[in-house]
């Protein structure tokens, strides 16, 4: 069987291979600590600060503890050599147990800090993860390689606090460190040596695998993001009809265990022989440890060291190896938290193209002269295909003007390139004379009503469904009432226990399922709580039974009065109500007129109307 390729890979295809991360991919990845900390001191400059002190405080207290443990053994050798007064003994004691509740206390007080810290980081990063996905342009959202990217960036909202820890916690044992260093390097440098035979091997094969790692959760990411959508497909309200219909359980359940067990052995061989190497590197660590630990029982013996001496290098050396092998780890730790780090402010780094100029215009306020498209053209990216070529119209202030063509003709993508959700490939879209491109963007979406056939069921209440179509007018009652009056939605909302304040959809409890039907009766709702210039309805009354449509578009001239209006629908009941029709196929731009003028032109508009005439005969 041939393995799929790209970023696209198959369910069925092999998983990819994991492969090292270069040593200079690792340290360039570094770049993104400095700005991680600039984020970490906005989120709180007080507890930034008291983080650094209470670590800094407890990362003397070790040296202090082992000192004060040797003036004990010494004090005790010599009270059994020559009994005497036990005051000073016991002063030691006291003060010994005063630093271990001290360092406990400090060590609580660290990791409470950490958590809060950790929070209000997640929290404000996942922020700014949704504002900066905001920013980006609509095709971002239509590209698998985007998807990967934006589930990485994901997974690093929460899993980069860890971080913060391992940088903070690395400073507090580097001054412990330096500390007991400098005490074992007075007594025999050659301690250090052996020290660092102990620990180097180790760092290496960690470093090593850590990288390892790094690259098989990387390469994975398009398969880990296939687990999750078989998890929710296997388990979700909105697939269970159908697999109980269909007797999908055991299709999805097999495709899942397929990939998951894929991925499961390629991490299962790595932690094998990350076990296995791992365990050799520890002998020659441990070899290391306890050649320091004989010198100092051999001086020991010969009467060099007393028995306190023996007992504060023992227990600094074997301290300095634990501290070593810490910050050691954490430095391959934190190598590889900035690599994935990296995941995150890469997505960050993505810029959209539709955006507002530098000085852009003003929206008009009213539309003047109205659309006129030149030439458009449109490619979608990475794709060869014209989707619109060569289209030319005018748009008119206050006409109602209908898209009509079969499914691919371009009809979605007119709509996309008018309210500037895309770019033209080709040609240009003028408004009142000015290129679209030069005009406030935000503005001009304030000033767009859209509803797409694909419209969000929103699991909110039906307030805030009808709300979303302008979200700052979520408290005018009022004015919601009066979207869903226009649309409808009002008898489906007379009939929800809790009206306008019932929670819709089952995802929730409490929440209630609304049909097809209902469902685009609130969306049509949201785009009548704008007082938009221009209303775009994209199969606008796909779900609505005869009577419902009937009724919206008994009113459809009042509801549109005063502004422009864009309506895509495969109804010919519909269409013949606009003031023009575009007729569209494979993206150019047929014919044009009313619909008397259309049906008396017999070409594809008027062997469209008569085929769906047909269907009712």
């Amino acid at each position: 069987m041939a393995k799929s390729t790209g970023t696209g890979r198959g369910i069925s295809g092999e998983g990819p291979p994991a492969q090292d991360v270069s040593l200079r991919e690792r340290l360039t990845a570094f770049r993104h600590l400095p700005e991680f900390f600039r984020r970490v001191w906005r989120v709180s400059p007080v507890l930034a600060v008291a983080n650094m002190v209470l670590r800094g405080l407890r990362a003397t207290l070790p040296l202090a503890l082992l000192y004060v443990g040797k003036l004990i053994i010494d004090e005790v050798v010599l009270l059994v050599g020559t009994p005497g007064n036990t005051h000073h003994l016991w002063i030691l004691v006291a003060a010994e147990f005063g630093l271990a509740v001290v360092s406990d206390l400090l060590g609580r007080a660290v990791a409470l800090v950490d958590a809060i810290m950790g929070d209000l980081f997640s929290n404000e990063t996942s922020l700014q993860l949704m504002d900066h996905a905001a920013r980006l342009d609509l095709y971002h959202f239509e590209d698998s390689e985007f998807y990967d990217r934006l589930d990485r960036a994901r997974r690093q909202t929460s899993g980069r606090v860890v971080l913060m820890s391992q940088v903070f916690g690395q400073m507090q044992d580097l001054v412990t460190i330096i500390v007991l260093g400098a005490g074992l390097v007075a007594f025999n440098p050659w301690l250090i040596v052996l020290l660092l035979v102990a620990l180097v091997p180790a760092f290496l094969g960690e470093s090593h695998f850590n990288a390892r790692s790094y690259a098989l959760m990387h390469r994975w990411t398009p398969e880990r993001r296939q687990l999750d959508y078989l998890r929710y497909a296997g388990a979700s309200d909105e697939t269970a009809k159908e697999l109980k219909i269909f007797g999908l359980s055991g299709f999805l359940r097999e495709r899942y265990r397929t990939l998951a067990d894929r991925f499961t052995k390629a991490n299962i061989d790595l932690s094998v022989r990350r076990a296995g190497w791992g365990g050799v590197l520890a002998i020659v660590g441990s070899g290391g440890y306890y050649a320091a630990y004989i010198l100092i029982i051999v001086k020991t013996v010969s009467g060099q060291l007393t028995l306190g001496d023996l007992t504060f290098l023992a227990g600094s050396f074997s301290r300095l190896r634990s501290l070593l092998e810490g910050v050691l780890g954490r430095f391959t730790a934190i190598a590889d938290g900035a690599l994935y780090l990296s995941d995150l402010y890469e997505f960050f780094e993505i810029e959209p193209r539709v955006k507002s100029p530098e000085n852009p215009l003003p929206f008009p306020r009213p539309i003047r002269e109205g659309f006129r498209l030149e030439s458009v053209g449109f490619k979608y990216p990475k794709s060869d295909r014209w989707a619109l070529r060569n289209v030319s119209c005018i748009i008119r202030p206050g006409e109602r003007l209908a898209l009509v063509g079969e499914n691919g003709s371009g009809k979605t993508t007119f709509i996309k390139l008018v309210t500037r959700l895309y770019d033209p490939t080709e040609g240009r879209i003028l408004l009142d004379g000015h290129d679209l491109r030069e005009y406030n963007l935000e503005q001009l979406r304030r000033d767009v009503g859209v509803i797409f056939q694909d419209f969000v069921h929103y699991q909110m209440t039906a307030s805030e469904n009808i709300a979303i179509g302008l979200i700052e007018e979520a408290d005018n009652r009022p004015r919601i009432e009066h979207a869903a009056n226009q649309s409808l939605a009002d008898t489906v909302i007379a009939r929800l226990p809790k009206g306008y304040d019932q929670m819709v959809g089952r995802r929730f409890e409490g929440g209630i399922e609304l049909s097809g039907g209902e469902w685009q009766k609130i969306a049509l709702a949201r785009a009548y709580m704008r007082d938009a210039q221009l209303l775009v309805l994209d199969e606008p009354t796909a779900s609505l039974d005869a009577r419902a449509e009937y009724e919206i578009f008994q009113r459809f001239s009042d509801l549109t009065k005063g502004r422009t209006a864009l309506l895509i629908s495969h109804r010919f009941s519909t269409v013949r109500m606009a003031d023009r029709i575009l007729v569209l196929h494979n993206g150019e731009l047929e014919e044009q007129g009313t619909h008397e003028q259309l049906l008396a032109g017999k070409k594809r508009y008027a062997e469209l109307f008569r085929l769906q005439a047909e269907g009712y005969v």
